[in-house]
């Protein structure tokens, strides 16, 4: 950390929605190596509650939050997301933010070169890729290669009739589907373990779900189902392997707050070394890249 002269990094949030409020603010609050500097969101009253729910303060001006800050994380919809990482960057925060960058190319480029010009550093939050037991089986399949084919499916339920989740209510997600929310998991695991996406099909399913084949650089290819309309009782999260060592199954996690504590500690570690961490804002920038052309492959077809 740069900006601050004082030990411990201090650490603002952007955002005081449900993501905000269960995940972010509590592990921020608890984490004994950060000062939680303050909140801001777009509902001052939000704000202020949830602040007064942490023991720190809400701001109005979020340019405040900035200069009272070493480094924000991001609670926010994607496109808002963006132009507010922008702004962080520029005025010498770390960013900590969420999945996607941006729903759209430019926006995620934006923040990518912002954080380039500041000399920032950056970390997204792909939950797969911070949770313990999912990380470190992530790191094992690529240290082993040999891997011929990968088979995933994210059947959510969110939008299924009765759903009770916070969550289901969110403009952008009924938007975007579960293309660009459940999207960012499975690639977060594919692209550090079969190599970048080189070519991308993608073919509409029911509702909102969407059908992915992917050639890497690998050679190798992977398919992905993404949705969050299935049905309650076929809700499932799934990624398996298959190569010259056999086959091998993603193990399930739990919650994520032990893996948002996890993506804090990166960015700390990224600030303190100048090291740019595997998920930083280039590799939220590519997910953006590939999601848009899936996107793309899917209307050409309407």
């Amino acid at each position: 950390m740069t900006k601050h002269s004082g030990t411990t990094p201090r650490i603002g949030l952007l955002g005081t929605g449900p993501w905000a409020e269960r995940t972010h603010a509590p592990v921020l609050a608890a984490h004994p190596g950060v000062e939680f500097s303050g909140v801001w969101g777009r509902r001052p009253e939000a704000a202020a509650a949830l602040a007064a729910t942490c023991g720190t303060r809400a701001y109005d001006d979020v340019d405040a939050l900035f200069a009272a800050s070493d480094a924000v994380a991001l609670a926010l919809p994607p496109d808002i997301q963006a132009p507010l990482a922008v702004r962080a960057a520029a005025a010498g925060c770390h960013v900590l933010m969420d999945k996607p960058v941006a729903t759209t190319v430019g926006g995620s480029r934006d923040v990518a070169e912002a954080v380039g010009k500041a000399g920032v550093a950056s970390v997204v939050f792909c939950t797969l890729r911070f949770a313990e037991p999912t990380a470190r089986w992530i790191d094992e399949q690529a240290a082993a290669g040999g891997w011929f084919l990968g088979e995933a499916h994210w059947l959510g339920a969110l939008f299924a009739p009765g759903s009770a989740s916070p969550y289901a209510a969110s403009p952008w997600r009924r938007e975007k589907g579960g293309l660009w929310d459940v999207g960012p998991h499975v690639l977060s695991v594919y692209l550090p373990v079969l190599g970048d996406v080189t070519e991308v099909t993608a073919v509409p399913g029911p509702a909102d779900t969407r059908h992915l084949v992917l050639r890497h650089a690998s050679g190798a290819s992977s398919t992905a189902t993404l949705t969050l309309s299935a049905p309650p009782e076929a809700a499932e999260a799934a990624l398996t392997l298959h190569g010259t060592r056999g086959r091998t199954t993603m193990p399930a996690w739990e919650g994520a707050l032990g893996a948002f504590e996890g993506a804090v500690d990166a960015l700390l570690e990224a600030a303190r070394t100048g090291v740019p961490h595997a998920c930083d804002a280039r590799f939220g920038l590519r997910l953006t890249e590939i999601l848009a052309e899936a996107e793309a492959r899917v209307a050409a077809r309407a």
